[in-house]
């Protein structure tokens, strides 16, 4: 069965979550490269290794639970995210782990394939000031199959982040 936003709970949802964001993409102008692995690109090192690239260079989302929404933060694959207190300073409160049930109906996408930007409902977008140190970075392309190349400048365009240091 599919949700509103074209999502369905078997194997379909990887091509319909890629193909939901690309038409996210279309909206705003972008023209993403993405690249897709059967293996899968779930984690940011699954990425990295079927990229043949640094774990640092893949963008992963990791969203929580925010007071009007949820709270998208966009970090380097080698860092973790530290909520209590450096997403709390940027927030001015600490948003909540969630489940796959709240990314899907907030993002649009399930976990393991949550893209940077393109998502179905407003999202407040934190993103780690660590990726700017590359001159490409990785972010999901809205499957756990898919991910596509981007400027962390662009990046920071497209999604309207709010830039600071969220790394433990």
């Amino acid at each position: 069965m599919k949700s509103e936003w074209g999502l369905s709970s078997d194997m379909d949802e990887r091509v319909d979550g890629h193909e939901v964001w690309l038409a996210e993409c279309a909206k705003i102008g972008f023209t993403p490269e993405p690249k897709q692995f059967e293996a899968g690109t779930r984690t940011s090192q699954d990425a990295a290794s079927q990229l043949g690239c640094e774990v640092a260079h893949i963008a992963k989302s990791i969203v929580f639970r925010g007071q009007a929404g949820a709270v998208v933060v966009i970090t380097s694959g080698a860092n973790r995210v530290e909520r209590k207190r450096k997403v709390k300073r940027l927030l001015g409160y600490k948003p909540s782990m969630t489940e796959a049930d709240y990314i899907i109906e907030n993002t649009g996408y399930a976990p393991g394939g949550v893209p940077p930007f393109g998502h179905l409902k407003p999202c407040t977008v934190l993103m780690d000031e660590d990726l700017f140190q590359y001159e490409t970075v990785w972010g999901a392309g809205g499957s756990a199959d898919t991910v596509f190349p981007i400027d962390p400048e662009y990046l920071l365009k497209l999604s309207g982040a709010i830039v600071g240091d969220v790394k433990q």
